[in-house]
């Protein structure tokens, strides 16, 4: 099995992650066992408080042979004690006794006697030493009972804790993670859009130098200079169009007119050198009509030199690949056909996935998948057909520039009426 690389980004991403879902865990667990611990504190301080009221009150008042629930009294008289029926073995606490009788202050203690817990209280009602005892039995339970609440709630908390505190940090995590994933996009995109640029430059700048060494001519070395400045120049509308890429998905970007044919007719002349160096013909087909469209031009000239690079990468020596133009009633439509190595009609539909190894796509399918991308932007439409084997046609299809597109838009701002009628008929009558 093949182990993936490391990913340093994702790592950092995932330690952060965890990071946070422990301190928001932390802080909630915190903050309940603080209030489970108030609580606790509150009743046992009430349950103590009440106990020693009521063994307070039985001690001076309650007669000794009814006492109150869970209560018993013992008495001292002349050195003989007189205790409360059912009186627990044990009691009394005869040190206490006689210590009261001879002179000393009321006593209260908590004392253990056969496995149960027991407030004692001895003092003296009417000169009589007097020993109130009361079993602690249930109080005791109860506080078991809302310890073992208060640590199931503690760990029911930590669980939610837990929960809550993954769901904030990936809310929080989340931006960096897209843009993470927007920086590593940009990355493969300018690689990719770059390459068949510069390639196109190496090869023309190429057979400059072997033309500069060969030919007296500078009128040939002069052509080969201006194709080279003119490759650099979109070069540089490539790099400008990756820059406002992200514009184009959130922000609808002012289009202005372009005419398809001569975008494919300048990139079939581009890709010229490159295509005799490996062999191949590229032959331009145009329709009848115009073929304008409203869009970036830097962005469609991106869509043919992918199509065109696409093309030339899957089709070997001696193979043909035509661009053909047309326009039709609401659209304008350029193909690309090869008689190349071909694909599976079926997997035309993943060629426009990014990161796909498929045969046609080239590698991992950065090309058409911007292909893509640029059409929805554009709101227009690319589709694949072919055989293995047997070339393949790439087909994009756009919103051909309407009569209003093309007419001169003026300014309705501090223009008399005659203007403003003018402008209106100016299309009509031309």
């Amino acid at each position: 099995m093949r182990r993936r690389p490391a990913d340093p980004e994702r790592h950092l991403l995932t330690r952060a992650r965890r990071r946070i879902t422990a301190q928001v865990a932390g802080v909630f667990s915190l903050a309940i066992a603080l209030l489970g611990a108030l609580v606790y504190y509150v009743v046992v301080d009430d349950q103590d408080a009440t106990a020693r009221r009521d063994l307070a009150v039985a001690a001076r008042s309650a007669p000794i042979t009814h006492p109150p629930p869970c209560v018993w009294l013992f008495e001292l008289r002349q050195d003989t004690v007189w205790s409360s029926p059912g009186a627990p073995r044990g009691f009394p606490v005869r040190g206490a006794l006689d210590r009261v009788a001879a002179g000393g202050r009321t006593r209260v203690e908590v004392v253990e006697a056969g496995g149960q817990t027991y407030l004692v209280r001895t003092q003296r009602r009417g000169g009589v030493p007097v020993q109130a005892v009361m079993d602690l039995y249930f109080p005791v339970a109860e506080r078991q009972r809302l310890l073992r609440t208060l640590c199931a709630a503690e760990v029911v908390a930590l669980l939610a804790a837990l929960l809550i505190g993954q769901i904030l940090a990936r809310r929080a995590i989340a931006p960096l993670g897209e843009a993470l994933d927007r920086q590593r996009r940009f990355t493969s995109d300018v690689s990719h859009e770059l390459r068949t640029p510069l390639t196109r430059l190496h090869v023309r700048a190429q057979l400059a130098a072997r033309r500069l060494r060969r030919e007296p001519d500078p009128q040939l070395i002069a052509r080969d200079v201006d194709q080279l400045v003119t490759g650099i120049g979109q070069l540089g509308e490539v790099i400008e169009d990756l820059l406002l890429s992200s514009q184009l998905k959130r922000h609808r970007r002012s289009f202005g007119l372009t005419d398809l044919a001569a975008l494919a007719e300048e990139s079939a002349a581009a890709e010229a050198a490159r295509a005799e160096a490996r062999g191949v013909t590229i032959g331009l087909r145009r329709g009848p009509g115009d073929h304008v469209v409203r869009g970036a031009q830097p962005s469609l000239r991106r869509v043919i030199s992918a199509l065109l690079d696409n093309a030339l990468r899957h089709t070997s020596q001696g193979g043909h690949i035509w661009l053909t133009v047309g326009s039709g009633p609401e659209t304008v439509r350029l193909s690309v056909r090869d008689d190349g190595v071909g694909l599976d009609p079926r997997d035309g539909e993943r060629l426009f996935a990014r990161h796909v190894g498929e045969p046609h796509a080239g590698g991992l399918g950065i090309g058409l998948a911007l292909v893509s991308e640029v059409m929805d932007a554009h709101g227009g439409t690319v589709d694949v057909d072919g055989r293995p084997g047997a070339g393949a046609t790439f087909t994009i299809r756009l919103p051909r520039a309407t009569p209003d597109d093309r007419a001169p838009r003026l300014s309705r701002v501090l223009l008399p009426q005659r203007g403003r009628n003018e402008g209106a008929e100016a299309p009509g009558s031309s």
